[in-house]
């Protein structure tokens, strides 16, 4: 991957007194939600803290929530997500998961776009920062920078945040970069055909059921207008539809509520239990609006609804991979790449 740290040249056509100037170069910076820098509690108390000091994530009043924020939660939640984190993290790398995949992504991808196109990553909470990685950016020559939110499903919370900070970045410099942002990508046959085949090889005879588990969202955002569970509801019936599958039998449901409001249902956590009730044995969950796997898909499900679903007489449920920097995804990033970057490289 490029770290984007070419030395700076001399405009084309300028006088020869003219100092050199970084400029003239096409980015893409991937970006994710975030995770903690390091396995430690004052890491994830710092991550937690950033993530839901987000108005995007969380809009109640500050005056309301910031007392309960610093005064409750992160006096009392990191050290369990730390031990949540601990079950899945990547001993090898020193890192989380996600960050782990998502530098996969951008490694992958940069082997793959046109020479002079430089692919960076960074994350909308935690470490790289979105800014730090613009700056570095910006300092190599990128004066076009593609925003590659990796959310298929497009949200306020997600999308919308994640491009704020980008937005946030520029309105501090004189001289800003031009943007361009990916849109949602839910319903593109790539993400779905990638998503299908997964399912292929991790489901066989013996599945009884497969979940097709979303990100949990409050539901008066849906009130509001987001989109994001019209763009949930299409991907699961575009799976169905590839896969032959029946709503009975890949069921859609939301997981990872927080909070006392109303979300989005129904919720994973109920269709798990519900499944083990009727007597099924051997059940599958995907989440098909996480392009790589996280907290939530390895420790939520993969840990958590599996210990559920034998808890009321269930015998297995198998988390299917999300696709990670699998060939698949990356052939996918590629081309919604290149299509949003016409006019800025040669085709």
């Amino acid at each position: 991957m490029s770290d984007c740290m070419d030395i700076a040249t001399k405009p084309a056509h300028a006088p020869a007194e003219h100092p050199p100037v970084a400029l003239g170069k096409v980015g893409v910076l991937l970006i994710n939600l975030g995770t903690p820098e390091a396995l430690t509690t004052g890491a994830v108390r710092k991550y937690l803290a950033e993530f839901l000091s987000d108005r995007r994530v969380v809009d109640y009043p500050a005056l309301v929530w910031q007392p309960v924020l610093r005064g409750i939660i992160l006096n009392t939640r990191p050290a369990k997500t730390k031990k949540a984190y601990a079950e899945i993290w990547d001993q090898e790398t020193g890192e989380s998961p996600l960050r782990r995949y998502t530098r996969e992504q951008a490694e992958k991808l940069a082997a793959r776009m046109p020479e002079g196109v430089h692919v960076d990553w960074a994350m909308r909470y935690g470490v790289p920062g979105t800014a730090e990685t613009l700056d570095r950016m910006q300092a190599a020559g990128c004066d076009r920078i593609l925003l590659v939110p990796l959310y298929p499903q497009y949200s306020a919370t997600t999308t919308g945040t994640a491009c704020d900070a980008a937005y946030a970045w520029a309105m501090k410099k004189p001289w800003m970069p031009a943007f361009r942002t990916m849109p949602a990508f839910h319903d593109d046959d790539g993400l779905i055909e990638a998503l299908a085949d997964t399912c292929r090889r991790h489901t066989d005879e013996t599945t009884e059921r497969v979940i097709l588990s979303f990100h949990g969202l409050p539901e008066r955002y849906f009130k509001q207008g987001d989109p994001y569970h019209c763009h949930c509801q299409k991907t699961a019936r575009l799976m169905r539809e590839k896969l032959g599958w029946t709503t009975e039998f890949a069921p859609l449901a939301f997981q990872s509520k927080f909070g006392p409001e109303t979300w989005l249902g129904p919720s994973t956590e109920d269709l798990v239990e519900e499944a083990a009730k009727e007597g099924l044995k051997n059940i599958a969950v995907i989440t098909p609006g996480f392009v790589s796997d996280c907290i939530e898909t390895l420790e939520e499900v993969g840990l958590g609804l599996a210990e559920t679903f034998e808890e009321h007489g269930g015998e297995s449920l198998k988390a299917i991979p999300c696709l990670n920097s699998s060939d698949a995804f990356i052939d996918l990033l590629e081309r919604l790449c290149l299509r949003e970057l016409q006019g800025w490289v040669a085709s």
